[in-house]
């Protein structure tokens, strides 16, 4: 096993890291190829009109200056990886729903799946007034990523994973529930300022559609997705 991960908060960003200590607990070789800078809900972006910077910053760790679908693509195409597997992220933050259109993390994983690479987008909702474990998250992915290639599927279609953001002292891993992406839109709110407006909206305030990756998530459990593309 050989496996890309990327992301869209930066190479240096915790989550990534969480994310390499989980295929290091599984035992994977891995290359990184993340972006250089946080690119969080850039979407499916594509860098095609410009040179695209690319900074070695040790053995099978690589900067790019550009999306997280850049990197995708940089990878298979200009790097000549070939991985068995593509994973993406760990993101600070859900992407449920209608987040999906506009997550660079799961544009990755989306990329990754329209060249027939095997691929998940990984996120973890998060709570303001809990403290996140990164080490806890580590190890709830290894067993997840584990768990979920495990099953076979279609090379047109990726999974979108989502974990909960728990108190502290549950250590144990939640259940896993099989569902379908929140089809009501986001609550969107703005509040007016000096210069313009600034988006106000709760994310926890989302609706909770019945039997959705929000519902599931919000309720404590890991909601897994199956999309295609």
């Amino acid at each position: 096993m050989h496996i890309l991960l990327t992301n869209d908060d930066g190479i240096a960003a915790p989550g990534l890291h969480a994310l390499e200590n989980a295929v290091q607990q599984l035992g994977w070789n891995y290359t990184i190829v993340a972006p250089a800078t946080e690119q969080s809900q850039c979407g499916h972006r594509v860098t095609t009109h410009q040179p695209l910077r690319v900074e070695t910053l040790g053995e099978n760790r690589h900067a790019v200056h550009g999306t997280p679908a850049d990197c995708v693509r940089l990878a298979l195409f200009a790097l000549d990886l070939k991985p068995d597997l593509v994973l993406s992220g760990v993101n600070a933050g859900g992407n449920m729903g209608q987040d999906i259109v506009i997550s660079g993390t799961v544009a990755a994983a989306r990329e990754a799946a329209y060249h027939g690479v095997l691929s998940m987008a990984l996120s973890h909702y998060m709570i303001r007034e809990l403290t996140l474990d990164w080490q806890r998250t580590a190890a709830w992915m290894a067993e997840i990523v584990r768990e979920t290639h495990a099953q076979d599927h279609a090379r047109s279609t990726f999974w979108n994973i989502n974990i909960p953001h728990l108190p502290a002292d549950q250590s144990d891993l939640p259940p896993r529930i099989l569902c379908h992406p929140a089809r009501s839109p986001l609550n969107v709110s703005y509040r007016k300022e000096e210069h313009g407006y600034t988006y106000s909206a709760s994310y926890a305030s989302r609706p909770r559609d019945p039997g959705s990756d929000v519902e599931t998530c919000f309720s404590g459990k890991v909601s897994v997705s199956l999309l295609h593309v």
